[in-house]
């Protein structure tokens, strides 16, 4: 049992972490803040659990949380269940009607609903979209070659304006619509910076399976231009599987959003981390 001197110590612990964390709660008021969720940070039940309380502690404060996820490696699973075949294409996988139809099955379904259900046991009410409610995500096919990938070329945020002043919290699947009614599969990273644009988000966090992005030497860069990140891509620094993470953030940041931020969200609480104490987390991407 404790003692009243552990609860008096326990309770100015808690008091110097309100007053550390005051200044952000008061920066993040009413703020747009997009996050995307990658399939494999989403880890395990506990941290999925983690995550989302995290989200609805967001929404407590006052910011207004987006989630956009993705599923790879869900899409991956029953594809193979199911005795689909995968063609690729330059290393893509090309997406054609039966593909299709898994990915929005697993997307639309599964994966949203497991976020959803996570925000709402904590708390939290969220609803589950996909970028062809409301005729969201408009898109633009990628490359013939690729079959139903798509590129969004409008995005209308008024269904998740009207969910902000609901105080719901949006969970999107990244699934669009083509002017002849087509479905297409959008990468995640793409849809979230998208999305975040429309919205003039005040931050966009990629969350992944790195630390963030790392110099030469190996070590994590907490902050960056958008010239910075352009130099070390074009000297092979930045490479691989970064490389459409940083340009997703640069197209986010021109059009609109404030900041970008690519963090490890396998880290607990890198969410509140990066939003509420003082050295962040990850990789933080500005214009200038």
């Amino acid at each position: 049992m404790k003692t009243r001197d552990d609860m008096t110590r326990d309770n100015a612990a808690i008091a110097r972490t309100l007053n550390e964390a005051l200044p952000y709660l008061r920066r993040y008021a009413d703020a747009i803040v997009v996050i995307k969720l990658g399939g494999h940070a989403m880890g395990s039940d506990a941290g999925m659990a983690s995550f989302a309380r995290d989200v609805v502690l967001m929404r407590t404060v006052g910011i207004n949380p987006v989630i956009v996820h993705g599923g790879g490696p869900m899409i991956n699973e029953l594809l193979s269940r199911l005795g689909v075949t995968s063609n690729f294409v330059r290393g893509k996988r090309v997406t054609d009607a039966d593909t299709m139809r898994v990915v929005e099955m697993v997307l639309a379904g599964e994966v949203n609903k497991r976020i959803v259900q996570a925000i709402n046991t904590a708390g939290g009410r969220a609803v589950g979209v996909t970028g062809k409610d409301a005729d969201m995500i408009t898109c633009t096919q990628t490359d013939p070659d690729l079959g139903f990938v798509g590129t969004p070329d409008h995005v209308d945020p008024r269904l998740l304006h009207n969910l902000f002043r609901d105080e719901m919290i949006p969970v999107i699947a990244p699934i669009g619509t083509g002017a002849e009614d087509e479905t297409y599969n959008i990468n995640g990273d793409t849809a979230a910076g998208a999305i975040a644009a429309a919205l003039n988000a005040d931050r966009l966090l990629l969350l992944t399976d790195v630390a963030g992005v790392k110099d030469g030497s190996g070590e994590v860069v907490t902050a960056l231009s958008a010239a910075q990140v352009r130099a070390l891509t074009t000297d092979g620094t930045i490479a691989g599987g970064m490389i459409p993470k940083t340009e997703t953030a640069l197209s986010a940041l021109e059009g609109g959003v404030r900041a970008v931020v690519i963090l490890d969200g396998r880290v607990p609480n890198a969410v509140l981390l990066e939003l509420f104490t003082e050295h962040g987390a990850g990789s933080l991407i500005r214009l200038d």
